[in-house]
């Protein structure tokens, strides 16, 4: 047999080999931890499964004007449908719609209120007008005020706000509607020894206005109308001021001590007569100036008095802010008041300054002088 070609035995264990049964790799030993890990995930995914099968869209929506009609469930399938109803004081309005429902994707379909609050009936009245303060044109749901005012020539009679008010299911005005009333005066008191005018009517309407005048006197003095001579109607049943008087008025030639008049003196001064006055050499005035015959046949105000001395010119009581007209402490007092002063005293300023110059004057000529010899 002839000898073995070089390498056959290497052949022959090459085919011994292919022939032999082919074997898997080696795995290693599964983790404990992979099968839970599968488990997880089915579970997640049965869950997430649930929402669509079970129904679970949450609570449905709160609002404030109606609520849900019905009980109450833990969960809704979509396409599950809800009902509201209105909550009491409110109704219901056609523009909107009082149900929802769960939609595919586990949320409610969006909608709005649909209820509003309950009005009270807009008040009526005459000669007048009401209105509401805040969002206007809203009419006058419970909780709001109504405002009232007249027109001219009217007045108001009763509340000028009133409010819508709830009880239950019920809304009611809180107050009694007000109402316009038109101003009237009743003729003003007749007055002795004169009259006013329209005396034969017993009603004015506002703003009119009644004149009075007094009657001839039968002795040797005239009246005098003492008071305002016109009254107007200015509210119900109010006149502008009380009626005047018609009466004599005289007053006696005022005297001021230290001082003598500027006005024309009289034997007899009669109503609103006016005098002023003028203190004395080295007097001042103090008070009023001038005054007037007043009405109870007394000069008012009250008479002034002459002051020795010069006129301060600040006041001497605190707090000096009290003095109307009183000047600031860095504002200089009244032209007037700087030449109030003593002739006596303006004579030595003038002589002060006189010998002043008259100093100045000597020291310049001098001056003048030196240098005219130190130039020679």
């Amino acid at each position: 047999m002839p000898a073995a070609p070089r390498g056959f035995p290497l052949t022959s264990r090459k085919m011994t080999r292919s022939c032999e049964p082919r074997r898997a790799p080696a795995r290693p030993p599964e983790s404990p931890l992979s099968s839970w890990r599968f488990v997880g995930i089915a579970v997640v995914t049965l869950v997430l499964q649930f929402p669509a099968s079970l129904g679970d869209c949450g609570k449905p929506p709160v609002f404030q004007s109606m609520k849900l009609k019905g009980t109450l469930k833990p969960s809704y399938a979509p396409g599950e449908k809800i009902y509201f109803e209105c909550n009491p004081a409110y109704y219901y309005s056609y523009f909107y719609g009082l149900s929802t429902y769960c939609e595919k994707n586990n949320t409610w379909h969006p909608i709005d209120e649909a209820c509003y609050r309950k009005q009270c009936p807009v008040p009526k009245v005459p000669n007048g007008e009401v209105y509401e303060q805040f969002e206007p044109n809203t009419g006058f749901q419970f909780g709001k005020n109504a405002y009232f005012y007249c027109n001219y020539g009217y007045y108001l009679k009763g509340e000028a706000v009133i409010t819508c008010e709830l009880s239950g299911d019920t809304v009611y005005w809180g107050s009694d509607i007000p109402t316009c009333e038109k101003i009237l005066c009743k003729a003003p008191a007749d007055i002795v020894n004169g009259k006013r005018t329209n005396n034969w009517r017993t009603e004015f309407e506002f703003n009119e206005v009644v004149s009075f005048t007094c009657d001839p006197s039968n002795g040797s003095q005239e009246f005098s109308l003492v008071g305002e001579k016109k009254l107007t109607c200015s509210g119900p049943e109010e006149w502008s001021s009380d009626p005047p008087q018609c009466k004599v008025v005289l007053c006696e030639p005022p005297v001021l001590k230290y001082g003598k008049p500027l006005s024309e003196m009289k034997e007899k001064f009669f109503y609103k007569d006016e005098v002023a006055f003028q203190c004395l050499k080295g007097f001042y005035l103090n008070g009023s100036n001038p005054v007037f015959c007043g009405g109870n046949s007394t000069w008012e105000p009250e008479m002034p008095t002459c002051i020795k001395g010069f006129k301060p010119t600040h006041p001497t009581k605190p707090p000096v802010s009290k003095y109307p007209g009183y000047p600031k402490p860095l504002e200089s007092p009244p032209i007037h008041e700087l030449f109030e002063i003593d002739p006596g005293v303006i004579a030595l300023i003038i002589l002060t300054i006189l010998v002043g110059l008259a100093v100045i004057c000597t020291c310049v000529y001098k001056c003048l002088r030196k240098e005219t010899k130190g130039v020679k």
